[in-house]
């Protein structure tokens, strides 16, 4: 009963803290950067040039390419914890120390998205940032 409770509560805190790491539901960033897929929607209004598109198009694939590295991070860290909470007694620090690997890769997963999303922006002219912003509101 005790260890079921124990792994109830580290999914939980877990479960949450990937919630947290995918990012609140409201934007952080007030509308300042532009996802993607709202740059590409918005193409032919935005009259993207082909070196523009071809930049987006790049900085999205490098961006896809690294977060999938830490994807698998992420993914060997969560199976280690779920090893570690098979064993009795459990070992604490080792547990957190496995929760914080999850934690370090998932914070690297945001910081790539990021550097994309100010990449992307920074690709775009003033109009083209007028434009998005005045689709957005």
């Amino acid at each position: 009963m005790r260890k079921g409770l124990l792994i109830l509560l580290v999914a939980a805190c877990l479960a949450a803290a990937s919630a947290y790491a995918g990012g609140p539901k409201e934007d952080v960033f007030k509308g300042k950067l532009f996802a993607p897929n709202i740059i590409l929607e918005n193409q032919a209004e935005l009259s993207l040039s082909k070196q523009q598109f071809t930049q987006i198009r790049k900085a999205v694939v490098e961006v896809q390419a690294n977060v999938a590295e830490h994807e698998w991070d992420v993914r060997e860290a969560y199976q280690n914890i779920m090893a570690e909470l098979d064993e009795m007694p459990i070992d604490e620090q080792q547990v957190l120390e496995h929760v914080s690997a999850a934690l370090r890769a998932e914070n690297e997963v945001k910081k790539l998205q990021v550097t994309m999303l100010i990449r992307l922006k920074n690709l775009l002219t003033d109009e083209q940032i007028a434009y998005l912003e005045s689709v957005r509101d």
